[in-house]
């Protein structure tokens, strides 16, 4: 399951909804070896396309960098769809290589036509390992000191 703050669901959102029609993507990195994505990192789609996202190469080398530094990994690795479901393309799978990581997908796509979209969107969480997708379920808090549910 994928438990994240209200403001870095958020930020997400808006990060999607702000590059439409183009794919947003990005990163949520957290502390190495836990699960909490607290340090939001939206990120430039390289390829600009409505269709494929690419993370910058130059970016992608300075976020890996700051992730050693701060001893963080990527938590969650999100992007978007404009004109399909959230769910993962057969190139997403692909390309997906942090078998620890939870791959968010956000669709637009019910703003397809619009330059700026501020519409509802689809947000879902997936474990990728090995070409195997599986669906998670999201939890938003308000922050991680509140239990999902009542549990601790």
């Amino acid at each position: 399951m994928l438990v994240i703050e209200k403001a870095t669901y958020d930020a997400i959102v808006a990060h999607a909804r702000r590059d439409h029609p183009d794919e947003a993507c990005g990163v949520v990195a957290g502390p190495a070896g836990g699960d909490r994505a607290t340090r939001f990192v939206p990120m430039l789609n390289a390829a600009m396309s409505p269709t494929f996202y690419e993370f910058d190469s130059g970016d992608l080398l300075r976020l890996y960098k700051e992730l050693d530094e701060r001893d963080e990994e990527p938590v969650v690795i999100y992007h978007s769809h404009t004109a399909t479901e959230a769910y993962p393309s057969r190139t997403d799978i692909t390309l997906a290589q942090e078998p620890g990581a939870h791959y968010v997908l956000v669709s637009t796509r019910d703003g397809a036509d619009s330059p700026a979209y501020d519409g509802p969107v689809e947000f879902r969480s997936y474990r990728i390992v090995d070409g195997e997708v599986t669906e998670e379920e999201v939890r938003v808090v308000g922050s991680y000191g509140e239990s999902p549910e009542g549990e601790d």
